[in-house]
């Protein structure tokens, strides 16, 4: 891989009560180095604090994008202006990384089949979460029989520990013959959403019908791919008598889809117990995007690096009920339907540049043609005005801002009575640089209306924001693992939108990453909890690959230095 050598235009402009500054203008922040603060020029080696970035944004940048309104500033001005951009971590994958002796995995016909058989017995059964308190048990139990049918070497090796958590949850403990490295966690979930043949699927959903070398069937991306290929992949690695040096841990939960309260919970509350320090956890997330980012020359992998909180809101208002006949001015319905309305009109603040996604666009940059290589270097100027045109769809939209969906609205019984009582019920998806609480002042403001009751039924601020530099040792296996794999791919850290287990296992390791090497292509993420979920033969096997390879990489006893330790794009 070849760099290019950065450029950099640097533009100063003296003082002048006449002069317009220059829209590429900027100032020095003058703030304090030891609290990590920016101080000088606007380096953009890495992201400024939220400290630094609020109040630019809230003042300076009104004046540098307005020049009408600008106060002129006695002092010169100075940016740094990214003109050639690089693959962001390229010097880790110069470096010499320490030798393995990695074992190769040769799949042939007679495994290709063997793990394609097990792989669809494991979607036909039925794992349904339903709700908190209703579950598919009997398919849960038949799901734990068929695993150690499935996996005789992984339930039957001495370096193996084995236990059921809360009667239908499993966690694994792969020992390592060196003990002072710290273990890591693989997650994934066996539960999966309902589904009916009649919402229109091309085959039944709990079938693994295969059409075009496609295997179909709820559970195939969401997440028995997962679950299977982690397993398989070290039933693989058993049978060759592979000894990790790095010890680690599976753990499969049961209810994810209802929140793992039970499942993920229980297995948080074990490993507590146990005293058990994690180096990083890898659960489901994002995946290879491929013709999904619209501008983008060539697939990328993202890996979650953070998810954003959630909020469940109901809003109410109760008044006297009465006959339809004789109706008041304002009813309970009209009231909440006013106070919804302006919850929908009025979205939450842009917040585009001041959470993970800036990283990934920034990564992402020089996969890019002119103009949006340039824009997307210099995100610290053009922040404001890539979230106008993001918002524009809700599928970006979402990386913008704390997203608003009314989800119901429960009022009357009966043709002609006024309801005494209306009731709505709002989901928020909390963006990384906002709090729960500013979210639910944000909706008191918003709502504006004494008369509609506002409360928080459940909700949690975004999920901290874990490493992705050239010395985090999680975020670099997984993108070594995916480049030996995909070498053409474009790896960059993202946000899940989503929530998935790994949000309970915060207190027992500062990184959590999440990512599997599902490829979507245009129109599959619809297929995600919707109708026609799928995985082709080859993406399945590629994922067994994937983690064969992930398990081997992990053993060494630390990252290289790199390549060089500037990079800027």
């Amino acid at each position: 891989m070849s760099l290019l050598r950065n450029q950099r235009m640097i533009f100063s402009r003296k003082s002048s009560q006449t002069q317009t500054p220059h829209l590429l203008g900027s100032m020095p922040l003058h703030a304090d180095p030891s609290k990590g603060q920016h101080s000088g020029p606007f380096s953009m080696r890495t992201p400024a604090p939220q400290s630094v970035l609020r109040p630019w944004r809230d003042e300076r940048w009104r004046d540098v994008l307005c020049p009408s309104t600008s106060r002129f500033w006695s002092s010169s001005l100075w940016s740094t202006i990214r003109t050639l951009s690089l693959d962001v971590n390229v010097g880790l994958q110069l470096a010499h990384w320490e030798k393995s002796n990695n074992i190769s995995l040769v799949i042939d016909q007679h495994q290709r089949e063997e793990l394609l058989a097990n792989f669809k017995e494991a979607v036909r059964i039925p794992t349904v979460s339903f709700s908190e308190t209703e579950s598919n048990t009997t398919a849960l139990r038949q799901f734990d029989t068929f695993l150690r049918k499935a996996f005789p070497a992984v339930f039957s090796s001495s370096l193996v520990h084995h236990e059921l958590v809360a009667n239908y949850s499993h966690l694994f403990r792969v020992q390592g013959s060196q003990p002072d490295l710290v273990p890591y966690l693989l997650l994934a979930h066996i539960d999966v959403v309902p589904a009916k043949e009649s919402d229109g699927w091309e085959a039944p959903p709990f079938s693994a019908e295969e059409i075009d070398d496609f295997i179909y069937g709820r559970g195939t991306i969401d997440d028995k791919c997962a679950v299977m290929g982690i397993l398989q992949a070290l039933e693989y690695l058993l049978i060759r008598g592979y000894a990790p040096r790095r010890g680690f841990y599976i753990g499969l939960g049961h209810d994810e889809e209802v929140r793992g309260f039970n499942g993920a919970m229980n297995i948080v509350r074990l490993m507590k117990e146990r005293g058990v320090k994690l180096s990083f956890v890898l659960d489901e997330g994002l995946a290879v995007l491929d013709g999904v980012i619209s501008g983008l020359n060539g697939p990328a992998a993202l890996i979650g690096v953070s998810e954003k909180g959630s909020a469940n809101v109901k809003l109410s208002v109760s008044m006297a009920p009465g006959h339809s006949s004789m109706p008041p001015r304002e009813s309970s319905i009209g009231i909440l339907a006013a106070a919804v309305k302006r919850l929908e009109e009025n979205p939450m603040p842009r917040l585009f540049g001041l959470g993970p996604e800036r990283e990934t666009f920034e990564h992402l940059a020089h996969k890019f043609g002119l103009p949006l290589k340039f824009i997307m270097s210099n995100l610290w100027l053009f922040s404001p005005l890539l979230g106008r045109v993001l918002e524009r769809k809700p599928d970006s939209n979402a990386f913008v801002r704390t997203t608003t969906a009314v989800t119901m609205f429960n009022a009357g019984v009966k043709v002609n009575i006024i309801p005494a009582l209306a009731e709505a019920y709002v989901n928020l998806r909390i963006h990384s640089a906002h709090s729960l609480q500013e979210v639910l002042d944000l909706i008191q403001d918003t709502v504006g209306d004494q008369r509609v009751k506002i409360e928080l039924i459940d909700g949690f601020d975004p999920l901290p924001v874990s490493s992705s530099d050239e010395q985090s040792f999680g975020f670099q296996i997984i993108k070594k693992t995916v480049l030996d794999m995909f070498p053409t791919l474009t790896v960059a850290p993202g946000i899940c939108i989503g929530n998935t287990d790994s949000r309970h296992f915060k207190d027992l390791t500062r990184d959590i990453y999440r990512f599997a090497p599902v490829w979507f292509k245009p129109g599959d993420a619809q297929r995600f909890h919707g109708v026609n979920e799928r995985i082709s033969k080859k993406n399945y096997e590629e994922l067994v690959v994937f983690y064969f390879n992930l398990m081997q990489n992990c053993d060494i006893q630390k990252l290289p230095e790199p390549h060089t330790s500037v990079h800027e794009l």
